[in-house]
């Protein structure tokens, strides 16, 4: 038997799917009082003090992609517990990275506005329209989401080359390489695609001069965290140059409570009033019926426990992924 605990504040009927997905060798409990003798918690944010009463705990779940920064140190006083992340919503976030490409690539938001305007001035004023077919786009991160990517681009004729931290051999999609290529590769992307998480190793990766080394005229897309290119030089190269747009789906600004939801500027920087952008509100990974799959993946991994088998989507501490 396998005693699973959910600290996440999950509703009856998100508990009720998951409960529908579990072997009966899963026995699940849920709320802030934590048995002492849980062998696996699931939520994002469990405390030292709530690990340390817990004797039999052998894995925390984060019921998302993503680990929060804290956890790292925490868990390196636990070694005896290991971290896994559910990677349900790849599907969804490599959706709106697509999404976000061709809305920068063909300026549909100006283009929208306008027209909802009454305005037909834009179709007979010079395209800025960019074209995408027969271009070259450079992946970064080149994971469960990335590779979903690679393949739609692939298959609208452009050339995908990617890097990834782990080694993978380049295939029939995409020409794979090492994060330390980057340097050779961003003059060759017209589209630069972010679907890496955030690392130490990534957090500031693209900069002013990352930036600067791209051709005149890039289209970037960001639904891997907004840390990884450096906020200031991203605003000024889309105000400026060398990028012609870009989508954004992760920012540097959130709000902290309820009450800030509807006032709370995304960036120090007026992205929003920049028409060569963007902007989405974080919801790459979300779609209807996502709870869905979200307990059904977690159900997947407490599956795996209860049979002996070893979890999948293990986070390498080490890495942040």
């Amino acid at each position: 038997m396998i005693k699973a605990h959910v600290l996440e504040d999950f509703d009856e009927q998100t508990l009720a799917l998951l409960q529908a997905h579990l072997a009966a060798a899963v026995h699940l409990t849920h709320g802030s009082e934590i048995p002492n003798d849980v062998h696996i918690l699931i939520g994002a944010q469990p405390t030292r003090d709530q690990l340390a009463a817990c004797p039999s705990l052998r894995a925390i779940i984060i019921p998302w992609a993503g680990m929060p920064e804290n956890i790292r140190d925490m868990l390196r006083e636990f070694p005896q517990v290991t971290l896994h992340n559910l990677h349900h919503n790849a599907a969804a976030t490599a959706e709106m990275a697509l999404a976000l490409l061709f809305a920068a690539a063909k300026f549909i938001v100006p283009l929208d506005q306008k027209l909802r305007a009454n305005d037909w001035s834009p179709r007979y004023a010079p395209s800025r329209s960019i074209g995408l077919a027969g271009k070259t786009v450079l992946i970064i991160g080149y994971g469960q989401i990335g590779q979903r990517v690679g393949r739609v681009c692939h298959a609208l004729g452009m050339t995908v080359i990617a890097t990834r931290r782990q080694h993978l051999e380049s295939d029939d999609v995409a020409e794979i390489h090492p994060t330390s290529d980057l340097p050779h590769l961003l003059p060759r992307a017209h589209a630069l695609i972010i679907t890496a998480p955030l690392t130490p190793e990534t957090k500031g990766l693209i900069g002013e001069k990352e930036l600067a080394a791209l051709p005149c005229g890039a289209v970037l897309v960001n639904v891997g965290r907004g840390a990884i290119v450096a906020e200031a030089a991203l605003y000024q190269a889309l105000k400026n140059g060398p990028l012609a747009a870009a989508g954004l789906d992760v920012w540097y600004n959130y709000p902290t409570d309820e009450t800030s939801r509807a006032n709370t500027p995304p960036s120090q920087y007026a992205f929003g009033e920049l028409d060569n952008v963007v902007l989405s509100p974080h919801r790459g990974g979300d779609e209807i019926d996502i709870d869905t799959a979200r307990m059904q993946h977690l159900a997947e991994l407490l599956n795996a426990a209860a049979r002996g088998d070893e979890m999948p989507n293990r986070v390498n501490l080490e890495a942040g992924y």
